[in-house]
């Protein structure tokens, strides 16, 4: 959740953006769909989970009815905010603990999902005329996993206090590689200890870049724990075992679909019918499965999107 960086992005490089993000530009509609005759533009961020979230989105608004433009792709957090804020796109997949601390420059994680959700969504809307739907299950926050092959040499720890009574007993044991931003921020490795109550060893924590903590923890080489993101595909193709956040530390990312509020009011109740059920069934295990066959498998994304939609049964 890199929310720590900060970008600028003026008006005619968000401009550049847009028109070099379009993927496919205007797709096909249904034409006896509740959205019929409308025209929506469709934003997302430039990573894996995020991309598929926008073909989601994409291919469920043209089975409303919608006319769509696809400018799924636009960049990191601050491109697709300044593209929804702006009026560039009218829809794009967030998550609530982005909004709380980057956005709302809020620095206490709020710990109940629902709650964060609500006050985000409250503010937004007050603020800035963005609705934000119901939330999806999943919760892509940091986290900390081992491989499955090194628990019996670990003992199966199942929790982060688990971890911190192996780094008094076994602090040889207690390897951690982490991204360089995790290791210096407040809400990263040194917030983590500062909450559970242990401290690594300089010498036990490795910074590498994020596809390399992956597969490095997977070796055991040249550590045993690792960050991971929560529904990283990576997990489950490696087989990563992911620690319970027993002291609830890590804020809570839960997606929502986030409207502007021009589109979403005039066709509230139709949106609500068609994404309401989307969000209920994005799990963390599906959203994982949806991210591993992008990342891994090597899918496109509106290809892993449409057989999703088509095995939910959400596209009628």
């Amino acid at each position: 959740m890199n929310f720590g960086k900060k970008i600028t992005v003026t008006a005619t490089a968000l401009s550049l953006l847009l028109a070099s993000a379009a993927c496919g530009g205007d797709g096909g509609s249904n034409s006896d769909g509740p959205l019929a005759g409308t025209s929506v533009i469709v934003g997302s961020k430039d990573f894996d989970e995020q991309l598929v979230l926008g073909q989601i989105t994409k291919l469920a608004l043209e089975h409303g009815g919608a006319k769509v433009t696809d400018q799924t792709n636009l960049g990191g957090t601050n491109a697709a905010r300044a593209a929804l804020t702006s009026g560039n796109v009218d829809v794009y997949w967030e998550y609530t603990g982005t909004a709380w601390i980057s956005f709302f420059k809020e620095t206490t994680p709020i710990t109940d999902s629902a709650e964060q959700w609500q006050k985000v969504a409250e503010r937004d809307l007050k603020e800035n005329k963005l609705v934000w739907m119901d939330a999806a299950k999943f919760n892509n926050t940091y986290g900390i996993a081992y491989s499955s092959k090194a628990a019996a040499k670990l003992g199966s720890p199942k929790t982060v206090s688990d971890l911190g009574t192996l780094a008094a007993s076994k602090p040889g044991d207690a390897t951690m590689c982490v991204e360089s931003e995790f290791s210096t921020r407040d809400d990263g490795l040194p917030g983590l200890q500062k909450k559970y109550g242990f401290q690594l060893p300089g010498p036990n924590v490795t910074v590498l870049d994020t596809g390399i903590v992956y597969t490095s923890t997977d070796k055991q080489d040249p550590c045993n724990f690792g960050e991971v993101f929560t529904t990283d595909g990576r997990i489950k193709a490696l087989d990563l075992v992911v620690l319970e956040d027993d002291k609830k530390f890590f804020p809570l990312y839960n997606a929502s679909p986030v409207f502007r509020s021009e589109y979403y009011d005039a066709h509230a109740e139709d949106l609500k019918k068609i994404f309401d059920p989307i969000s209920a069934a994005l799990s963390q295990d599906a959203m994982t499965e949806l991210n591993k066959q992008v990342s891994v498998d090597g899918q496109r994304p509106e290809t892993v999107a449409k057989k999703w939609l088509e095995d939910q049964n959400l596209l009628g």
